[in-house]
């Protein structure tokens, strides 16, 4: 680019005569244009992760004990605001009824292992055991048989003989065929779980499950996930769902955000579809609890889920370290057995004691990866909020020092 010269014009601004190139004839722009055409990444939006935000204490504190964690879920009263993932490696029969009697929920995976076969310890003991290098192999493997009505219709006795509700989930596609068999074998909550939900699917091969249509047909609350949009949020619980997940690709053993490259930080992600909820409420008087799913580790990363507008949080991982998890120290995600598109990955987590200890403590550790709701509760009681809906209302900054400031010492180890 070649500058000319810069003249006046009687009419108009001054102008500014460029040549692109050799041979081009000169351009004229005028002065205070446009530089150029906006680009996405110059109007890109801003979104923040558990990292970068911190809660603000305010003007009140509660005493611990009078906190009230508890939540209405679905149609179910859990005393704690806690769901288990469905994975296989967190979610059996036994850690159901266990996390049941803590006061949880727990989700089994209607197209996991815990469905083909009538006794899954033996495949949970290969997945776990296989090399890292014959893993995925393993994985495939693992899920080629076929789901069995004798064996759902067990396990939803089973579940509960436990104690547990029968919370199943499905993705869309086995939804249309499970969700009323399930249903009709005594089933309480279905969740219709895909990586990205939405109320607008659009397919040329085959007919989309039509939500709406669904959540009327099975008689039972219906929950739908995962998004992280305001608008595909508005849009799923305007079909009469009675919860809704959030979250794409934040546990520690998705692999979405890297093979597909997309998903939202959970902060704006909860804080987004929590705004819908309540537009929602206004707009109809129905209350959709909104479940944070994913990405929480430690008691904080609870803490700051619901105070972002999560009513409740599913975790998987942190779950899986329980000594009553079916994975043995390992989790791994519900993509991660795809023969052609893995998006998931088995990892070590490895165990450390009680479902009990790990929500409940006493803790071992000072890193908040114990006692995850006596973490909860005394953040809760420091900030001021006697319940969940009060949690919600505490002042959250933007504040991506805080984990690092002052902590030199601790992190000279």
């Amino acid at each position: 680019v070649q500058h000319l010269a810069a003249s006046p014009c009687r009419r108009g601004p001054s102008v500014v005569t460029i040549r692109v190139g050799s041979t081009q004839e000169p351009a004229t722009i005028p002065v205070g244009a446009p530089a150029r055409r906006t680009s996405k990444v110059d109007t890109i939006r801003h979104a923040d992760g558990f990292d970068d935000v911190s809660l603000a204490p305010g003007t009140r504190t509660v005493e611990p004990a009078d906190v009230d964690t508890s939540v209405e879920l679905a149609g179910l009263r859990l005393d704690i605001p806690v769901l288990a993932a469905s994975m296989d490696a967190v979610v059996d029969v036994r850690s159901a009824g266990v996390l049941a009697g803590l006061g949880g929920l727990a989700v089994m995976n209607l197209e996991g292992v815990q469905m083909r076969y009538e006794d899954p310890a033996p495949v949970l003991e290969r997945i776990a055991t296989a090399a890292p290098d014959e893993a995925q192999a393993v994985l495939s493997e693992a899920y080629e048989p076929a789901i069995s009505e004798a064996v759902v219709a067990a396990r939803i006795r089973e579940l509960h003989a436990a104690g547990s509700p029968a919370a199943i989930s499905a993705t869309p596609a086995a939804a249309r065929r499970w969700g009323p068999f399930c249903a009709e074998q005594g089933a309480d909550v279905f969740l219709v779980q895909s990586q990205v939900s939405s109320a607008q699917h659009l397919a040329s091969g085959y007919e989309p499950l039509e939500l709406g249509e669904f959540t009327q047909l099975m008689g039972i609350p219906v929950a739908a996930g995962n998004t992280t949009s305001y608008e595909a949020a508005l849009a799923l619980m305007g079909q009469g769902i009675a919860a809704i997940f959030v979250g794409v690709g934040p546990g520690a053993a998705c692999t979405t955000r890297e093979v597909l490259g997309i998903g939202v930080p959970q902060v704006t992600a909860i804080s987004d579809v929590a705004a819908a909820r309540d537009e929602h409420y206004e707009r109809s008087g129905e209350y959709v609890p909104v479940i944070g799913d994913g990405g929480m580790r430690r008691g904080g990363e609870m803490a700051k889920a619901i105070a972002a507008g999560a009513d409740a949080v599913m975790i998987g991982s942190p779950l899986a370290r329980a000594e009553e998890a079916p994975g043995h120290g390992t989790n791994w995600g519900m993509a991660a057995p795809s023969p052609t598109l893995p998006r998931g990955t088995r990892i070590n987590v490895g165990t450390l004691g009680s479902m009990e200890r790990i929500l409940f403590g006493p803790s071992r550790v000072a890193d908040g990866s114990e006692n995850l709701v006596g973490a909860l509760r005394q953040s809760m009681a420091a900030l001021g909020a006697r319940d969940i809906r009060e949690m919600q209302q505490v002042e959250m900054v933007y504040a991506p020092a805080v984990a690092v400031e002052g902590k030199s010492w601790q992190q000279r180890g």
